[in-house]
């Protein structure tokens, strides 16, 4: 990996994480204070189209501090979205059983299958419907507009209305089906589909029961709720390890919770391993640096520079990272064992000197064997 040499000052946080990288692109990993307090470091540097990339040192107060962040980040994000649970209100499509008590005649406006159960999911159930426009109409009370309202409410205005004609009518108003506001649930769930609001407050956890529970390849630390045209990312998994109950998390009507497959957020692990591949999180979504490379089945030891190993994260027009790990000690394991791989990082592990000076010369033998025939041929 090319570095070249630029003056800045050390970033907050990177003051202790900042190794210093020698010309060889090796990187020293005692460099310690010493090279967070120096005004020149090394950065990775790819070619004139890409951005100089600082390189940080993995340690373990690094770790310590991206887990706070993370930390902080998750609580802020239930504060956002840990709304008050409304009350339910009625709305279009609603239907409501109504009953005025000593006026059976009124039973009559419903129909003769009051009793009756529909011979079809789609059909209503038995009562008054609200239609389109959030209206209601009734015997005695005409139109009346009920969209936005309570039960006890609808049921103190049509009180209101039936007493111009009824001496201190007795209604009683509940509903019959709920059919106005719903959520959609989507992705990697084992019902995927519509889930109907009711006068129950729908947390987060509920949503995903009525749904049917997460599917075996879901990733559940990766749900992503729509709101208000605005996407919110939630970490199920990290919420519930920093104590954080996802039963505050309350839905609201037009929602859309879809829940990611984990192969959507492999990481790509490559380099002197014995399997490169594309490393899958785990059912809990997380993924530390030792699970990839375990996944790749180790580091090759025979190939393999443990003292180069590199993540890469970030796109090109973000902000690019890449971090650095010395793997020669056990003790590293330690530190690749908490450190979370994000989707698509780069898990990269550089080859050793020898290897590297064996493939140059892999790459010069034709060239000079070749010359030397055709010199042969010249004699």
């Amino acid at each position: 990996m090319k570095t070249s040499s630029v003056t800045s000052q050390p970033q907050v946080g990177e003051s202790a994480a900042a190794g210093v990288v020698r010309e060889d692109g090796a990187v020293n990993a005692n460099a310690g204070d010493g090279a967070a307090n120096a005004s020149t470091a090394k950065i990775a540097t790819a070619t004139d189209a890409t951005p100089d990339v600082p390189i940080t040192e993995l340690n373990l107060s690094v770790i310590k501090g991206m887990q706070d962040a993370s930390l902080a980040q998750q609580q802020q994000q239930v504060k956002l979205l840990a709304d008050a649970p409304q009350a339910y209100t009625v709305g279009a499509g609603d239907v409501l059983q109504i009953v005025v008590w000593d006026h059976p005649e009124i039973a009559a406006s419903m129909g003769t299958a009051q009793s009756q159960a529909s011979t079809r999911p789609g059909d209503p159930a038995s009562g008054f419907v609200v239609d389109q426009t959030g209206d209601l109409t009734f015997p005695y009370a005409g139109t009346m507009r009920v969209a936005g309202l309570r039960i006890e409410e609808v049921q103190k205005r049509l009180s209101g209305l039936l007493g111009k004609y009824f001496v201190k009518p007795q209604v009683t108003v509940r509903m019959a089906s709920y059919r106005a506001h719903e959520i959609y649930v989507d992705g990697e769930v084992r019902s995927p589909g519509v889930v109907a609001i009711n006068d129950v407050p729908m947390s987060l956890y509920e949503a995903i029961a009525r749904a049917g529970g997460f599917a075996d390849t879901a990733d559940q630390s990766d749900l992503i709720l729509v709101r208000g045209g605005a996407s919110h990312r939630i970490d199920l998994t990290r919420m519930i390890a920093s104590g954080l109950t996802p039963s505050r998390l309350y839905l609201k009507p037009g929602d859309l919770l879809r829940v990611v497959a984990r192969d959507e957020n492999d990481v790509y692990v490559m380099g002197e391993v014995n399997k490169p591949i594309s490393a899958i999180p785990r059912r809990t979504g997380r993924i530390t640096l030792a699970d990839a490379l375990s996944q790749a089945g180790s580091v090759n030891a025979t190939t393999a520079d443990a003292a180069q190993m590199f993540v890469i994260r970030g796109a090109l027009n973000g902000s690019p990272q890449v971090f650095h790990l010395d793997g020669r000690s056990p003790v590293a394991m330690l530190v690749a064992k908490e450190f979370d791989l994000q989707p698509k990082d780069v898990v990269y592990v550089d080859g050793n000197g020898l290897v590297r000076f064996s493939r140059v010369l892999s790459l010069l033998l034709p060239a000079i064997n070749a010359g030397m025939t055709a010199g042969l041929v010249a004699k």
